[in-house]
């Protein structure tokens, strides 16, 4: 069963903008925070966006001004709009709950959306 569904990457110049969604299941729609999060090969997945429970919205230095995050509780949705976007943001993007989704003892993610943003 998928908890976490993302969708909406793809292949944008640079400048461009995408917005990215993500599902969550009834079963772990948070209460609390939702994230977003990005990671390139070899490297760790960076956090780059938080929404609170009141709305109350934290960025990466490195989005900030450029990424809105936003949610739909109604409808257990969390988005991602991308603008400005840089060759440096290509990445799989991933969404979570906050704290992250534990199952058997073990971080779960979904398949995450993959971003390209050509120079």
């Amino acid at each position: 069963q998928e908890h976490l569904v993302e969708s909406g990457g793809g292949l944008v110049q640079a400048g461009g903008s995408l917005r990215l969604s993500c599902a969550v299941s009834g079963a772990f729609r948070s209460v609390n925070g939702m994230d977003w999060y990005r990671q390139t090969p070899g490297k760790q997945r960076e956090l780059v966006a938080r929404i609170n429970s009141s709305g109350r919205t934290t960025y990466a230095d490195s989005v900030n001004d450029r990424f809105t995050i936003s949610r739909d509780n109604a409808k257990n949705m969390v988005y991602l709009k991308m603008d400005s976007l840089k060759p440096e943001d290509t990445a799989v993007y991933y969404c979570n709950t906050d704290p992250v989704i534990i199952i058997n003892g073990r971080n779960y993610w979904g398949q995450g959306t993959q971003v390209t943003v050509s120079s």
